[in-house]
């Protein structure tokens, strides 16, 4: 990933869950929030509910995937969890690239002028 670190810490999750806005369809679930630096932060998140080990470790490489091949799509500078639900089990990395290029693409730039026409 060319322009995204690895999110680790309990704060930056929380951050995000409790300040950050969020877009969702079936399959997952993405919260994004500001950070301000030149680079995005991204978190991926499998509950058990989703499955046994083998299921969750699927849904974080079918997010990684679509992630990194929708990566140049995506304005720098937020931290970005997606949370995987139970929708995600039979679908591919394109159904979910699909909406990380569409819709969480569209509520970030959306989010970003909203910002600049309140300042």
């Amino acid at each position: 990933m060319l322009f995204t670190t690895v999110m680790k810490s309990n704060r930056d999750f929380s951050r995000a869950y409790k300040k950050g806005r969020f877009c969702a369809c079936k399959e997952v679930c993405a919260y994004y929030t500001a950070n301000r630096t030149p680079y995005n932060k991204l978190g991926i998140t499998t509950s058990k509910k989703l499955g046994n080990a083998v299921v969750r470790n699927r849904a974080r490489r079918l997010i990684r995937a679509a992630y990194r091949l929708s990566e140049s799509a995506l304005p720098l500078g937020y931290d970005i969890v997606i949370v995987a639900r139970e929708g995600i089990k039979d679908k591919k990395s394109t159904d979910i690239e699909r909406f990380l290029k569409s819709r969480l693409v569209s509520d970030m730039k959306k989010s970003e002028s909203e910002k600049g026409a309140k300042k």
